[in-house]
């Protein structure tokens, strides 16, 4: 929590990165009533997510899920970017901080740059191109990369011959716009702000000093990042997969793991970076996809951490489809006659072999930027032994210095949804102080004036999109839009490298006007992510948003049909005539308003329940806990310490205390909820408990439902006493039945209920618990002779710390297959552990006095919950998120958010840092007074209506119920129109607006026509 501020703060925050946690940040600010200023070192925005070529476990195109976050933060009134600049200092306190931003000059003046690119394209120097990792080459004037935000060039200064030479200007000569400034100076800007979130990210690790891999003399020996952009379709070779040696297509590939992580020896990183195990199968697998052969992938590795929601399953069906995984580490590589490569190893049995290899790719970790270390040290903020910025698991995203918050990299290697997670707690951190200042200094978008189109012919405006090469690898988009061109209504066409880009979407706005377009086409990708951003564009030029159709003609065409590209030229052209046909018969539709109650509900009172209801409470907002136990504190009731030793009891007590003491925090013990009527911002919840019901009114609710321990029925769990689950031990000592000092010997065993069939994931928190165990025993008895018995170690981020120093302090592990698990047996009295070591090729027998069980966590899935809320579980029953690497807290749902163990198992700090994000979530409905409900949501006509009532059974949101004559009506608030209802009805009463009959049957007529 922050401190109390006792004047009015300002209600401005300064974020520090241009990545997507940074954007996250910023966007969660703006969108809860706070003024952002965004500080970018580079000349965009975007980070290292937007050099990525596709990311796990869904294999989303990276560049298209974040190129509408690019747009929306450039495009947002209350966020202000300044590129090219660095934070150099920080006064004041929190609530009225001064930062002195050093901002270089671009050469390039912002406001007349046109983003036409004659500059680069007139620009005699190349030099190798920083965002392509140095696999291509850029102009010394230049832009970023082609989705760049800004999309505004600037000229190299330490590159351009000008500067160094006093001559060329060529750039300045062939600028149309006289854009080219060479007497720009850096700038030195003082701004007054509340708060600070540092989101500078990392720095990939240079594997050079790595002799064995000879990373800096073989070219074939890549970097995963540089791996990345050979398989992007923006990056140097248009997303073919080629070996930069000779760039002929390589048939094996060999992935090598902890480059840069885990190693004492060459880099003193004796963390693991979390995210490599992970995006190395995912590029295996798109390896695979790419190659036009049976590419072998082989993947090295000590430890695969696939630890994450989905990640296991990701893992499994890497193996099914043909990714090999070899348990080793490599000892050299050498380069062979033609380029390829031979790798040195010895497997986990001690066989030394050797394989060879076309390619070699490097598994780099994630690093604290140097530069950014020092900023940290400049500001106060302390660093960890990892040098990565210093937090506590109770006050995850908060730093040494009050007022200044870290998410994302900068606090710890991690992945993208973590990152956002931790972006959006940043958020709720640095406002939770900010609370009185919200709203004093942004200003409200300016609203176009939507021009009547109605009684207009139709005319169309088609854009067809390349997708770098995802569509125009296979598509022959010019011919797309040359027949586009012939198709009635149609009066405008073009295509556009990448149509989601913020010059496209600013050049589509003056289009439409120029051209005087009523309807737009987009043939491009997904409606899931785009249609929002492309309505946008289509609004701001003054026509109504509805009057717009998308042709997904990337996902449902050319990524399908990438083996015949004929046939998906030829079916991209029905999708844009379907397109078409619809597009000219679509009428304007309204959004109502809906006006917010600004009032939250917590479901459960466990650790993530608890912070959420207290930084809702410290942003104004009055809150209810709903705790079904008759106390609250859930699990963290049997949890001694956390990975970093913090007294977890200790904890609970003050948070308890603060809960209780906050007057705008109502907590309902002993109590369940019965039904839940409404929708966002007006949700009606009847409550049931010792003194009987009670209708609570909110405008949002966050679920924090927690999840369970799994109950063994194997290792003799239950038949004798000395073998306890990991909770049991932990109760157990906290209650004084158990003391550490009188265990002698000691077995842990992993994976117990987890990554087996019935439950295939990873419960993500066993390994640091069993070994924080183990080195409990050791400290209260070193003489203590303990095994972990497990399958991976899954001790990531700094908890790969506790992991070496139980290996230091004498802590035996021991690895098992799932197919040759341990088993506890008794003899006599004694209590034997007994395991197949498939180093030693053995069983060996280790008798215990103490036997841990590392269960599984396992969720409640609680189906009542879920459908009065109408949201969704997953097929492990955990609450299902909107968007699982961008959208981490929310539903699909509106006005309902998510965090702790209810979303996945997860460790202490992230359950705290997952609350505030979901509290940031639930503030950017809180902070308004009304919201806009879409317009493409159903309605009955009754004149058809029998009342029959299937329409309001198959609802799956149950937004149809029955009028006083027993009619259909659709409540719009809870209708998410999709259309179920107009399928179902016999009598056609239902329809759905923006999907008439009519323009169904126009696209399936002008279908059937070819």
């Amino acid at each position: 929590m922050t401190q109390k501020i006792t004047s009015r703060p300002v209600g401005a925050v300064m974020v520090v990165g241009g990545g997507i946690a940074a954007i996250q940040a910023s966007l969660d600010l703006a969108d809860s009533g706070y003024y952002v200023y965004m500080v970018e070192k580079s000349s965009a925005i975007g980070g290292v997510m937007s050099q990525l070529d596709k990311t796990f476990p869904t294999n989303d195109c990276s560049m298209c899920i974040l190129s509408p976050k690019l747009v929306e933060a450039g495009r947002h009134p209350n966020i202000k970017l300044i590129t090219m600049a660095e934070v150099q200092d920080v006064q004041g306190a929190e609530g009225d901080l001064t930062v002195k931003v050093l901002q270089k000059a671009r050469y390039v003046d912002l406001n007349k740059c046109i983003a036409c690119g004659a500059c680069a394209a007139k620009c005699p120097k190349r030099i190798p191109d920083e965002f392509n990792q140095g696999l291509g080459k850029r102009k010394a004037a230049y832009v970023k990369y082609p989705q760049a935000v800004p999309l505004k060039y600037g000229i190299d200064a330490d590159n351009c011959i000008y500067f160094q030479k006093g001559k060329c200007k060529a750039c300045q000569k062939f600028c149309p716009a006289g854009a080219v400034d060479y007497d720009q100076q850096d700038q030195e800007l003082e701004i007054n702000v509340g708060a600070v979130i540092l989101a500078a990210g990392f720095k990939p690790y240079d594997p050079t000093p790595y002799p064995q891999y000879a990373y800096a003399n073989f070219p074939n020996v890549v970097t995963a990042l540089e791996f990345e952009r050979i398989l992007s379709a923006s990056g140097p070779w248009m997303g073919h997969l080629v070996r930069p040696g000779d760039e002929a297509e390589p048939k094996k590939i060999a992935w090598l793991q902890c480059v840069g992580s885990r190693d004492l020896n060459h880099c003193d990183h004796p963390y693991c970076s979390s995210v490599c195990c992970m995006y190395a199968i995912k590029e295996a697998v798109i390896a695979r996809e790419h190659s036009h052969t049976d590419l072998d992938a082989a993947i090295f590795f000590m430890d695969m951490r696939t630890y994450g929601k989905d990640f296991e399953r990701t893992y499994v069906k890497a193996q099914e489809d043909g990714v090999r995984f070899i348990r080793s580490r490599i000892h050299s590589i050498s380069e062979l006659e033609g380029g390829s490569l031979r790798l040195e190893y010895v497997t986990e049995k001690g066989q030394a072999k050797s394989e060879d290899f076309d390619m070699v790719v490097l598994s780099q970790g994630l690093e604290m930027n140097p530069e950014v270390a020092d900023l940290c040290r400049r500001l106060g903020v302390e660093q960890n032994q990892s040098r990565f910025a210093a937090t506590d698991s109770f006050a995850p995203v908060a730093t040494s210095r009050p007022g200044i918050y870290v998410c994302g990299a900068l606090a710890g290697p991690k992945d993208i949804p973590l990152s956002v997670m931790e972006a959006s707690a940043a958020a709720c951190a640095a406002s939770s102080g900010l609370a009185a200042g919200r709203g004093t200094l942004i200003t409200e978008p300016e609203k176009v004036p939507q021009r009547d189109v109605r009684g207009e012919t139709p005319r169309v405006g088609v854009f067809v999109c390349s997708c770098g090469i995802n569509i125009a690898g296979v598509v022959d988009v010019k011919a797309v839009m040359d027949y586009a061109a012939t198709l009635p209504n149609v009066v405008y066409v073009e295509n556009n490298l990448f149509t989601c880009s913020q010059d496209t979407q600013d050049k589509m706005t003056e289009v439409i006007k120029e051209q005087g377009l009523n309807r737009m086409v987009v043939a491009a990708c997904s409606p899931r992510t785009h249609e929002p951003l492309f309505q946008e564009t289509l609004q701001a030029a003054g026509i109504n948003k509805y009057l717009f159709d998308l042709a997904n003609i990337r996902n449902q065409d050319s990524w399908v049909h990438a083996d015949d590209p004929v046939a998906a030229t030829e079916k991209a052209k029905d999708q844009v005539r379907m397109a078409v046909a619809k597009a000219s018969l679509l009428e304007p539709l309204t959004e109502a308003k809906l006006s917010i109650l600004p009032k939250a509900m917590v479901i459960g009172g466990g650790v993530s329940g608890m912070n959420a209801a207290l930084n809702l409470a410290a942003q104004g907002y009055e809150t209810h806990i709903v705790e079904r136990d008759n106390a609250m504190g859930g699990n963290a009731r049997m949890l001694r310490t956390t990975a970093l030793g913090e007294d977890v009891q200790e904890y609970l007590t003050g948070l308890v205390a603060k809960v209780e003491a906050e007057p705008l925090i109502t907590v309902h013990l002993g109590t369940v909820i019965k039904n839940v009527d409404g929708f966002v911002g007006n949700f009606k919840t009847t409550l049931v408990g010792d003194s009987g019901e009670e209708l609570l009114e909110h405008g949002v609710a966050l679920i924090c439902t927690g999840a369970g321990e799994y109950k063994p029925a194997e290792y003799l769990y239950g038949q004798d006493p000395r073998v306890m689950t990991h909770l049991e031990i932990d109760q157990a000592v906290l209650g004084g039945e158990l003391d550490l000092s009188e265990v002698n010997k000691a077995v842990f065993i992993q994976c117990v209920g987890s990554r087996d069939p019935e439950r295939p994931y990873c419960s993500k928190v066993c390994c640091t618990h069993s070994v924080e165990s183990a080195l409990a025993i050791k400290e209260a008895n070193p003489e203590a002779q303990v095994a972990i018995i497990y399958r991976d170690m899954r001790t990531y981020g700094d908890r790969e710390r506790l992991y070496q120093q139980a290996r230091s302090k004498g802590v035996i592990f021991v690895r098992y297959d799932p197919d040759t698990k341990p088993e506890v047996v008794t003899e006599g009295d004694s209590l034997l552990v007994k395991a197949q070591d498939p180093i030693l090729g053995r069983t060996i027998v280790l008798e215990a006095d103490l036997v841990g069980l590392a269960t599984a966590i396992v969720s409640h899935k609680d189906e009542h919950l879920a459908q009065m809320f109408k949201i969704p579980l997953d097929q492990d029953g955990w609450f299902l998120e909107a968007h699982v690497k961008l959208r981490p807290v929310d539903f699909a749902t509106d006005g309902v958010f998510m965090a702790g163990l209810a979303h996945y198992p997860k460790p202490l700090e992230e359950a705290v840092s997952q609350a505030q994000a979901a509290v940031s979530r639930a503030a950017t409905v809180l902070s308004r007074t009304e919201m806009m409900l879409p317009g493409t949501v159903a309605w009955i006509d009754q004149r058809k209506c029998v009342g029959c009532g299937v329409c309001w059974t198959v609802c799956p949101f149950q937004a149809i119920t029955q009028d006083e004559n027993g009619l259909a009506v659709v409540n719009e608030a809870l209708c998410k129109g999709c259309g179920t209802c107009v399928a179902s009805c016999r009598s056609g009463a239902p329809n759905l607006r923006g999907f008439s009959n009519q323009d169904v049957l126009a696209q399936i007529s002008v279908m059937l026509q070819g």
